[in-house]
């Protein structure tokens, strides 16, 4: 699911200003960067700032979608102080079962073809 995602925001007009990180083929245990290893990238989304702040979950989607222009109206509601910190509850609450849903989606795909 995060694989496909990632596709699609990569696919959108604006994407091409962001540098995307594949992590998914580094060896386990190792570090992404300096601040950031790969067992936490792969928990949640991670974003970082042109400054260099590293940013996670609905903060760096808010980020994400401020860059991408078809998004950005979102990007930037979702930035909002109450908003951002609902949609960080909400996105803590799927993080649990998302790997549920990434199961049965495949298997739906698999059943599928």
């Amino acid at each position: 699911m995060c694989t496909s995602e990632i596709c699609y925001y990569q696919a959108r007009r604006g994407a091409d200003g962001t540098d995307w990180v594949d992590i998914s083929a580094l060896p386990p245990g190792s570090m992404v960067e300096a601040d950031l290893s790969k067992s936490d990238a792969m928990a949640r989304f991670h974003v970082r700032r042109p400054e260099g702040t590293l940013v996670s979950g609905a903060a760096a989607f808010a980020l994400l979608w401020k860059a991408l222009p078809a998004f950005r109206t979102v990007g930037q509601i979702a930035s909002l102080p109450g908003i951002v910190h609902t949609l960080e509850l909400t996105y803590r609450a799927f993080l649990p079962i998302r790997p549920w849903l990434q199961r049965r989606m495949i298997a739906r795909m698999r059943n599928a073809s």
